[in-house]
């Protein structure tokens, strides 16, 4: 079968269309249009980036504001990837309970904030629940490059697209009762806002899997590999010093349909949207994860998700 027929791009041959859009579990820009079918998001107008991106009953989705909520979002970081999961926190970070590095002050930082979360003494006290980080070009730049360069060789990438404007994204997490469709929906509604507002180009950073043992994600990584690393001037590497081959079973051997159903949820939803992957993954100890490097162009976004936020999209605009 082919590829874009499992990934729910198009219809298997002798099928009548489905009357509803696909509608993925995690699918970033499907999940999108199905919370706008419903209503259940207000919309900014075109210059409104600095105020509220999007409600859904209690939550909203915004961009932090100061300092203080930049600290709240590392808070949730140190929560989800040093508490939860398995990373490993420096003396600093365990000191302090913040997930934090030299990137942080030079990024946007999406959050989603529940406003009837209750404190510890029972009184309403909003909460920080999920955040992604959002590094633009020209803040790289003036720190010495991206984040990811340190796992993934990007800028000849990058160069052979100088007209481009590219952000990366990362340091995505959840807190663990809120990882529901509503809260990834407007996670997902918050970055589609900002990359309108800014003229994003392309789009690229690291997805994990679990665990250092490529051998235990054999399959999904040389799914990747045979059917959906980037090409020509999309194609991108993991450094030499760090590569790990991601062809670990021949094309033949590879299920693709069980393939799809062990890629994490942010892996599959990528793909869905029309992302291909980098050349070679990279073990990452400190978090306890191995790394793939996504790499989504706006133009390669599956035209059901452009046409649905594209220009149209303004129509809702409060």
């Amino acid at each position: 079968m082919a590829l874009d027929v499992l990934l729910g791009l198009r219809q298997p041959a002798k099928q009548k269309p489905r009357a509803q859009p696909y509608r993925a579990r995690f699918a970033p820009f499907g999940l999108m249009a199905a919370g706008k079918q419903r209503g259940v998001f207000s919309y900014p107008g075109p210059d409104a980036l600095s105020g509220t991106l999007g409600r859904s009953g209690t939550l909203e989705v915004r961009l932090a504001r100061g300092p203080r909520e930049i600290w709240r979002a590392q808070r949730l970081r140190y929560r989800v990837f040093y508490q939860e999961m398995s990373a490993k926190p420096d003396v600093v970070s365990r000191m302090f309970r913040r997930d934090a590095d030299r990137f942080d002050a030079s990024c946007d930082h999406l959050l989603v904030i529940d406003h009837a979360a209750r404190g510890r003494f029972g009184g309403i006290k909003p909460k920080v629940v999920g955040t992604y980080r959002l590094m633009r070009e020209q803040a790289a730049w003036r720190l010495g490059g991206f984040y990811s360069q340190s796992e993934f060789d990007i800028a000849p990438m990058i160069a052979r697209h100088p007209e481009l404007r590219f952000l990366e994204l990362g340091r995505s997490c959840v807190l663990k009762p809120y990882r529901t469709k509503k809260t990834v929906e407007l996670l997902w509604h918050g970055i589609w806002a900002y990359v309108r507002h800014h003229r994003i180009d392309a789009m690229f950073g690291c997805a994990s899997f679990d665990g250092t043992d490529p051998g235990m994600q054999a399959l999904p990584l040389s799914f990747l590999h045979h059917h959906a690393t980037a090409q020509d001037e999309w194609r991108a590497a993991a450094q030499p010093e760090r590569h790990v081959a991601m062809d670990l079973l021949p094309a033949g051997m590879v299920d693709a349909k069980a393939a799809l159903k062990s890629l994490p949820p942010l892996v599959k939803g990528y793909l869905r949207i029309g992302a291909r992957f980098g050349s070679g993954a990279v073990i990452d100890r400190q978090f306890g994860t191995i790394d793939v490097l996504v790499i989504l162009p706006v133009a390669a976004i599956d035209q059901r998700y452009r046409d649905y936020y594209g220009d149209e999209g303004q129509r809702y605009a409060a």
